[in-house]
């Protein structure tokens, strides 16, 4: 099992980051965290440097911090990824978040995601796209930019499921598949090799709870019910989907 999408710098492990990390490696082959603000860098390195072959790193600036950057934030965070770009695996999560209404705000965000998708391909790293309230936006910049390596995260779009099926795009798929029917109906219309499993954690806990990546397996098991597989046979496939997909080295 492999968490490919999860926030291990968040403030709700600093008590025991570790211990969480240690249960992860009993259980799970991999997990790739997402440093998605400047601040954060040093620390997911350093999870990086620490738990070599087994903790790897996407990192981006969240559209939703927009309105906190500045061009010499972005500037200073490009050089460090850069700097660091053998520690890193993805560039992502970036993209658009419409929970921003402002029009000159959506903008902005449009602006750095298209450096960002810049950024990936003269590094040649895959994307990994946030996109709330706006899948569709997200997905016509991406084709109008050629993008080929691209991961939707916690894609629940039903009706633009063609879209990422004509562009041969893979999804994430999340702990709200046990309760979400869209997100049911993409996983059974869309082929096992083009998903992959993630929790978001610390998000999105069942019960409400706080989540953490050994939870991917709850996902794994819903999977194999919608597409009538055996379990052993989604969670070998989403695996080798993400080690394949990211170049991971284990």
């Amino acid at each position: 099992m492999i968490d490919v999408h999860c926030h291990l710098e968040q403030k709700d492990y600093e008590k025991d980051r570790d211990e969480v990390i240690k249960k992860c490696k009993e259980e799970l082959k991999a997990v790739i965290t997402c440093c998605c603000y400047p601040d954060d860098f040093d620390l997911t390195m350093s999870l990086v440097e620490k738990y070599k072959n087994f903790i790897f790193a996407t990192v981006s600036i969240h559209p939703e911090y927009i309105k906190e950057i500045n061009d010499e934030v972005v500037k200073n965070f490009f050089k460090k990824i850069e700097e660091n770009k053998e520690k890193i695996v993805g560039i992502g999560e970036t993209g658009l978040d419409f929970v921003i209404k402002e029009p000159e705000w959506q903008e902005k965000q449009k602006e750095l995601f298209l450096k960002f998708i810049l950024l990936a391909k003269d590094l040649k790293k895959p994307l990994v796209i946030h996109a709330r309230k706006a899948f569709k936006e997200a997905i016509e910049i991406l084709e109008k930019s050629k993008a080929k390596n691209v991961l939707m995260h916690f894609f629940t779009q039903r009706n633009l499921l063609p879209k990422i099926i004509e562009n041969g795009w893979s999804i994430t798929v999340n702990t709200t598949l046990l309760s979400s029917k869209d997100i049911k109906k993409i996983v059974r219309d869309l082929k096992i090799e083009k998903i992959m499993t993630e929790t978001d954690s610390p998000w999105l806990g069942p019960q409400g709870q706080r989540n953490d990546p050994t939870k991917v397996k709850l996902v794994i098991e819903e999977i194999a019910k919608i597409k009538k597989m055996k379990i052993e046979e989604v969670d070998k496939i989403t695996t080798q989907n993400a080690i394949e997909f990211f170049k991971l080295k284990l």
